[in-house]
């Protein structure tokens, strides 16, 4: 990708079809230097790679496949009222409508403005008024006292009062030179009044207007239920003047080393430092975990959390859009960008399968009269319900917005799911495979043992191997350093020189002397003879073995019950991946449910040992600390990265356990065998009822209300049967 490509956001306000919602983004993706257009149907959002703003394209593309459209970038406030959080006083969206920046406005009226009467699903509902005049004109022609002419006109006037917004769609399904829902649908309401159906032809408008307001009401409470995800996301801060007061500024005012005072019952703004103060924190809303925690003097805090009864100072350590809760929001709305298999099998489905059941609907109204097989208006009436029948909306919508909401309902029990091919992996997985340090352990070592050379005593070995590992983040590093510092005699001498040896350990030069610190095959690649075995770090000067740290690390509470879960969930083998020596990796697979066992493994090695478990099981996840596994994680089905504590756990991971509570694994692979489940039904169901009607309809059985059923009814149950997942 071109290094100039930059990822772009829009909202499409009034995308009110979910098929034209699949083709407005694989023609998105065609233009001319977009790369990887995606549409979150939900939100409304649509995601890409390109170089420059493509705002106007976007239009002018929507303009010619649905009516009422307005296309604005995602960072200015466009007609559903979402946040400005820029600071700008007004600005214009494409429709010409202003929109404040302060909050208060909420979703315009728009319905019957959009494609065929969308938009009732929105913040705030519009009066459907078509629907409405349309219902009376209907009623009003069952009048017994009406002259013959008066019902039909009636009729007429209720079938033009609800079906103006599909008319609108679709002139522009066909001046987009694309077949539609809009035509179909206009194509079966002209026909029915030219073939003396008019009744009929009145009922299906009404029908599917109100299947379309229904439909659209249930998308929009899904979406509502989506967007609560985003009141973790603070608008304000309280910055300390240096007269020590505090002043109100918004959360995107916040700048890194910024002093912020957080009141009690005050969300956190950014991700933070206490300075001072002590309090309990709830970060239930981040990470699913319901019991608060301590926060005190050098506690790290991550915004969203919210504040128990105490006042803390903090410093801010990142400013609001790369804190966790923007981290989090973003994940899940970019989580369409990432289709899995069913999604992309719908999307290519429903190009075909439309023109193919129009051709089918002409043959059928042309070929059975021409054989003189019947009437033309019974076949031509076969044919409208053949039409109304065979929109396949219902999997376009359901699939997606299935998948959505299970990432929804992971993201609130804290599990991270990047799309919806990680949903598919998850609930395929046969094989787990984890790290053993700061996964299946909680990651900190402590020091049981150091073994001396004779001629050197432990303070000095601490010592050294202090300065050698300076700058390590590796937990053996930590748990010397720590050792050092209680032992420590405050000597700041610098290490004149450093050298990180992957997978090895470091070498350096203290005060004239070669330094080794590391495993025991940093030992054995410089020669170097060591008395003693199965220690976890190794301390040499100047080529001869000068001490033996002996460490061990504490069993995550939650791993036990994690494994067994996972097992009972019949993923059949799990096994532990590590870089760590064979007796330690024992020590922990002995508490553990763990089938196989790799030690002593440079990273390489862990790729090797993934591969050969996906070979031999099929799909396989990944389970490790986001930092130093990339590339494992990269290889596996689904990479898992543990907690929130760094960037890289979030860029790295596919999943991410956001509390770093491994129980949160097998949650999540029950919930997305649950999505796939919602998903393989809704495909079922879809895809047999409009069979069912079309065969009906095809041999003359089935009323032109069993095909409205068959689009809109089976849309919106197929719907709500998605939109469940989200309470789960």
């Amino acid at each position: 990708m071109n290094a100039s490509t930059v990822k772009r956001k829009y909202r499409l306000e009034g995308l009110g079809c979910p098929n034209c919602g699949a083709k407005i983004e694989a023609r998105v993706a065609k233009l001319p230097g977009v790369r990887d257009a995606a549409l979150n149907y939900p939100e409304k959002l649509l995601i890409l790679y390109s170089a420059q703003d493509v705002t106007a394209d976007i239009q002018r593309l929507c303009d010619s496949i649905e009516h009422g459209i307005c296309v604005t970038p995602a960072s200015i406030s466009s007609a559903c009222g979402h946040e400005h959080r820029h600071g700008h006083e007004m600005d214009t969206c494409c429709c010409g409508q202003e929109h404040s920046s302060h909050h208060e406005h909420t979703e315009t009226a728009r319905s019957g403005e959009h494609g065929y009467g969308h938009s009732y699903g929105g913040e705030k509902e519009g009066v459907p008024w078509g629907l409405l005049i349309g219902a009376s004109f209907f009623l009003l022609a069952f009048l017994p006292i009406l002259p013959a002419p008066a019902p039909f006109l009636l009729y007429l006037a209720a079938a033009v009062s609800a079906a103006l917004p599909v008319a609108r769609g679709a002139i522009a399904e066909m001046k987009g030179k694309s077949m539609g829902e809009n035509i179909l649908l206009l194509i079966a309401l002209v026909a029915a009044f030219a073939i003396g159906e008019a009744m009929e032809g009145a009922m299906v408008a009404l029908l599917f207007t109100l299947g379309e307001l229904l439909e659209d009401i249930a998308v929009g409470r899904s979406r509502h239920q989506i967007e609560q995800l985003a009141k973790i996301r603070p608008d304000r801060a309280f910055r300390v003047r240096e007269d020590g007061t505090d002043e109100e500024i918004l959360a995107d005012a916040v700048e890194i080393g910024d002093t912020l005072r957080i009141p009690a019952h005050e969300r956190v703004a950014v991700d933070c430092t206490v300075l001072s103060g002590e309090s309990e924190i709830d970060a239930s809303a981040l990470t699913g975990e319901s019991r608060p925690v301590y926060a005190g003097p050098g506690s790290t805090l991550l915004s969203g959390a919210m504040n128990g009864s105490g006042t803390l100072t903090v410093r801010a350590d990142h400013r609001a859009e790369s804190s966790a809760a923007a981290r989090i929001l973003d994940m899940v709305s970019e989580s369409a960008a990432r289709k899995g298999s069913s999604e992309k099998f719908i999307t290519r489905f429903a190009r075909i399968y439309t023109p193919v059941v129009t051709l089918l609907a002409v043959l059928l109204a042309v070929v059975p009269p021409l054989a003189g097989l019947g009437e033309w208006t019974d076949w031509i009436y076969r044919a409208l319900v053949f039409l109304v029948a065979s929109c396949p909306c219902a999997l376009v919508i359901s699939v997606p917005l299935s998948f959505y909401s299970g990432i929804g309902a992971a993201s609130r029990k804290g599990v991270l799911v990047k799309g919806g091919r990680y949903i598919e992996a998850l609930a395929k997985a046969k094989a787990a495979a984890f790290d053993k340090t700061g996964t299946l352990t909680t990651g900190k070592l402590t020091i049981t043992r150091i073994d001396l050379a004779p001629g050197i005593d432990q303070v000095e070995a601490l010592r050294l191997a202090a300065l050698a590992e300076q700058h390590s983040p590796h937990p053996a590093a930590l748990a010397i350093r720590e050792e050092a510092a209680k032992a420590g005699d405050g000597d700041g001498t610098a290490a004149e020189s450093l050298s990180e040896l992957p997978g090895l350990g470091v070498s350096a030069v203290i005060e004239g002397k070669a330094v080794l610190c590391g495993g025991k095959r940093l030992m054995d690649a410089n020669h170097i003879a060591v008395p003693w075995t199965d220690a976890a770090v190794y301390l040499a000067v100047d080529g001869k073995a000068a001490a033996a740290f002996q460490m061990e690390s504490e069993l995550h509470p939650d791993a036990a019950g994690a494994l067994s879960r996972l097992h009972k969930l019949g993923v059949r083998k799990i096994a532990m991946l590590t870089g760590d020596r064979k007796a330690e990796a024992d020590r922990i697979a002995g508490k553990l449910e763990v089938d196989e066992i790799h030690a002593d493994l440079l990273p390489e090695g862990k790729l090797e040992a993934l591969r050969a478990l996906k070979q031999e099981n099929g799909g396989v996840i990944f389970v490790g600390d986001g930092i130093n596994d990339a590339p494992v994680l990269a290889e596996a089905d689904a990479g898992i990265a543990m907690g929130l504590g760094s960037a890289a756990a979030i860029e790295t991971g596919d999943v991410v356990l956001t509390s770093g509570n491994l129980g949160k694994l097998p949650d999540a692979v029950r919930l997305s065998r649950q999505v796939m489940g919602v998903v393989r039904f809704n495909i079922a169901f879809a895809l047999t009822v409009k069979a069912a009607v079309l065969i009906l309809a095809a041999f003359g059985f089935a009323p032109m209300w069993a095909a409205v059923f068959a689009d809109v009814g089976v849309s919106i149950l197929s719907v709500l049967n998605a939109a469940r997942l989200f309470l789960k």
